[in-house]
């Protein structure tokens, strides 16, 4: 005989969940996918490639120096032509990646999302850690303990954060002996000094607040997207929905994917995907949250689609872009090909169109201008062409040093019988080693149109 007592007749029967269903993939058309595991790896991989960039002088503006490092290369301010076309490029790369995949940069290379994460992680992790190591403290010195351990974790990674960043625009070795003997007096001080606070206050306070207030490309997004664009779609054909709110509890932007995928806070990072796959694989069914081709469109797991319909081509304006991009980064290769990395000009001073010396020669001033524009050590060679008896007023071969300029005047000399009165023309020719470089430059040379006769 078993007595029961009023609370237990009143206490409500506690829901019991579904059996669980064996899932047989074979009979899936849509696996459970690992969105989550791709995003961490690549968030990595675009953390490693943010902190090599400065070092490697990769991509990187020298603002002292007044050089920008790009692809390996060294260009100087007087090179703008082609610093422009290289920033045009990385703009168009960014909206044309927009257009085809959405907001897939925002979701997995961006590096304010990135570090958001990490701070949101880092915060639950040592919450963890603390209340089961400390679980006999008092839960508001627990609390205490955490935000003071999380704050100061947050410091130190903003200072290594914000040295990397400025990194971009200030030599790295400087930069160091200015942090490590706390400079906050100089320009590069003061910067790192305030891009420190900025990046605590960020990472600490607002993080993807930052991404629906502050930021412009979620804003500009919808003007890059059209039918065809990568997005994340919630599909429920059969009403096979289960109210589990995973989906919108994993949102770290905070929506709900089912009212729209054209929502400004969402990412496209591909969290929900993953848990109501996860949540519905568990009953035999297929996840109701996908990658697609736009509303209408396929599915991205859809294996029976075309292979370049997979990677986004879909259309013909999609071939176009890809083709630009191409053509524009082919552009971009034999501009930098072309370019020397010993700079040479060489133009007539016509202050004075001839001197006659005392020695009866004829002179003529010339202005050169050699910069070497490379990581090592240079020597320019001149000669001429076309001027016979002629020498140069300059002790050659002139050598340079690594990121070394030249500026100087020097003349030409010429016997006054050698050439005939008024304009002559003839070339300059530099040789460049270890390069093996040379170029022609054409000049005049003037000599007077009445001689005097000794």
């Amino acid at each position: 005989m078993s007595i029961t007592t009023s609370q237990d007749q009143s206490a409500p029967a506690k829901p019991q969940k579904p059996p669980l269903k064996p899932v047989n993939k074979g009979d899936l058309p849509v696996l459970p996918t690992t969105y989550h595991r791709y995003r961490r790896g690549i968030q990595f991989a675009c953390f490693l490639i943010f902190v090599a960039l400065p070092f490697f002088n990769i991509m990187r503006f020298d603002i002292p120096r007044e050089r920008f490092y790009f692809a390996g290369y060294e260009l100087w301010i007087n090179e703008f032509a082609i610093i422009f076309f290289a920033l045009l490029f990385l703009l168009y790369v960014i909206v044309a990646a927009s257009m085809l995949y959405g907001r897939v940069y925002c979701g997995y290379m961006c590096p304010q999302m990135i570090f958001s994460e990490a701070s949101l992680s880092l915060e639950e992790r040592l919450k963890k850690f603390i209340n089961k190591k400390l679980i006999k403290i008092n839960p508001k010195k627990r609390q205490m303990i955490v935000r003071g351990a999380f704050y100061l974790l947050t410091a130190v990674a903003s200072v290594f954060l914000a040295f990397v960043f400025i990194s971009y625009f200030v030599e790295p070795r400087d930069l160091l002996s200015r942090l490590l003997s706390l400079d906050i007096r100089t320009t590069g001080g003061i910067s790192g000094a305030a891009t420190t606070l900025f990046v605590f206050l960020d990472f600490a306070f607002v993080r993807q607040h930052f991404c629906t207030t502050v930021c412009p490309y979620g804003y500009l997004q919808g003007m890059f997207g059209d039918k065809n664009t990568l997005i994340v779609q919630y599909r429920d054909p059969g009403n096979d929905c289960i109210e589990c709110k995973k989906c919108v509890r994993v949102c770290h932007m905070g929506i709900d994917i089912r009212v729209s995928p054209y929502q400004m806070e969402c990412i496209h990072c591909g969290e929900c995907v993953d848990a109501c796959v996860d949540v519905l694989a568990r009953f035999g069914k297929e996840g109701l949250i996908h990658y697609a081709w736009g509303e209408q469109g396929k599915l991205l797991t859809d294996k029976k689609v075309p292979w370049h319909h997979r990677l986004g081509l879909r259309d013909a304006k999609r071939v176009a872009v890809l083709l630009i991009l191409l053509f524009y980064a082919s552009g971009l290769t034999v501009a930098l090909s072309m370019r020397n990395n010993v700079l040479v000009k060489i133009m007539p001073v016509r202050s004075s169109l001839y001197r006659i010396g005392d020695d009866g020669r004829i002179y003529n001033r010339f202005r050169m201008t050699i910069a070497n524009r490379q990581a090592r050590d240079a020597e320019v060679m001149l000669s001429l062409k076309d001027l016979p008896g002629a020498s140069i007023d300059l002790q050659l071969p002139l050598k340079l040093k690594p990121a070394e300029t030249i500026q100087q005047e020097f003349d030409i000399a010429v016997p006054a019988a050698t050439l005939p009165q008024g304009v002559n023309h003839f070339s300059f020719i530099s040789r460049v080693s270890p390069d093996n470089d040379s170029e022609n430059f054409e000049m005049t040379f003037i000599t007077p149109t009445e001689r005097k006769t000794r």
